[in-house]
């Protein structure tokens, strides 16, 4: 898809806003919505750390990609209790830095130049980000953990976790899954007449039968989260949100999802659903609405 001629920064930062609160305001099975909060983050959390990005990404085009990422960080910190969303700040940075580059190629094309031309700034100023949103289950990893002081680019430091983290593999694979994945579903849905609501559900729920949720997987187990994308994969097959069926089946698999310790939050799952709302977002899907 052909990218519009020229971006301004505050519509692209404005994009970013609505994408994060259209994410949020989705009823995605096991995550915040307006009709369920988490024991240490509610919908309105969620609200104000999108209200909180703002200024960060209308500077993204102006601004090394790992200095918009910790400014976004450190301005959702100064308004939500808890991480709400370090790992879509992760993703949005760089489709608005590639949105706000000059010139009229895909915005795949370009964000693809700006995972390229990252340096090791970026991703020392990454890795402060990562650590004071103090994610859990990160681990330890041999090479370029993020407790230490990285080495690599941040696209280089990003490969090397691809294997057990969703947003790293989405830098080193120029985001296969949201412009593969999420964006064609959210698409698809919202031609079909769905809405935003429940198109963002679509493909909230494709992404996650597509792909096991790497925040499962780092916090019970890489079997849990196969169990987890083989009832995504069943919902879809019952009809996703397009049928009474379906719906019914997203309701359980809500339920089952959800216990007092949010361990089966399929957050990786819900950042990539967010990615995928700003991509259309981003190449006139809200002009096109329903």
């Amino acid at each position: 898809m052909t990218r519009p001629p020229a971006r301004q920064a505050a519509d692209v930062a404005a994009a970013a806003q609505f994408a994060c609160l259209l994410e949020a305001s989705a009823p995605k099975p096991g995550n915040v919505s307006p009709f369920a909060s988490f024991r240490d983050a509610t919908y309105e959390d969620f609200l104000a750390s999108a209200a909180a990005i703002g200024p960060a990404l209308a500077a993204a085009g102006e601004q090394p990609l790992g200095a918009t990422i910790r400014a976004a960080v450190e301005a959702t910190a100064r308004w939500a209790p808890s991480n709400t969303n370090l790992g879509l700040v992760l993703l949005l940075a760089p489709l608005a830095r590639a949105a706000l580059q000059p010139g009229l190629e895909t915005l795949r094309a370009q964000l693809a130049s700006t995972l390229a031309d990252t340096t090791v700034a970026d991703a020392r100023d990454a890795y402060a980000a990562i650590r004071s949103a103090a994610p859990g289950g990160l681990g330890r990893a041999s090479e370029q953990d993020v407790a230490d002081t990285p080495t690599a680019t941040l696209r280089e430091a990003m490969a090397l976790a691809r294997d057990r983290d969703a947003i790293a593999r989405e830098y080193a694979t120029d985001f296969e899954a949201t412009f593969g994945v999420g964006a064609p579903a959210l698409r698809r849905a919202l031609s079909d007449g769905l809405g935003w609501r429940y198109g963002v559900v679509e493909a909230y729920l494709t992404l996650l039968a597509v792909a096991p949720d790497t925040h499962i997987a780092r916090k019970l187990g890489s079997d849990a989260a196969v169990t987890v994308q083989r009832r995504a994969r069943a919902v879809l097959d019952a009809g996703g949100v397009r049928t009474m069926a379906g719906r019914e089946a997203t309701a359980a698999l809500d339920r089952a999802l959800r216990d007092e310790a949010n361990t089966l939050n399929p957050g990786a799952t819900a950042d990539l659903t967010g990615a995928s709302i700003y991509v259309v977002l981003l190449e006139g899907g809200w002009r096109g609405r329903p």
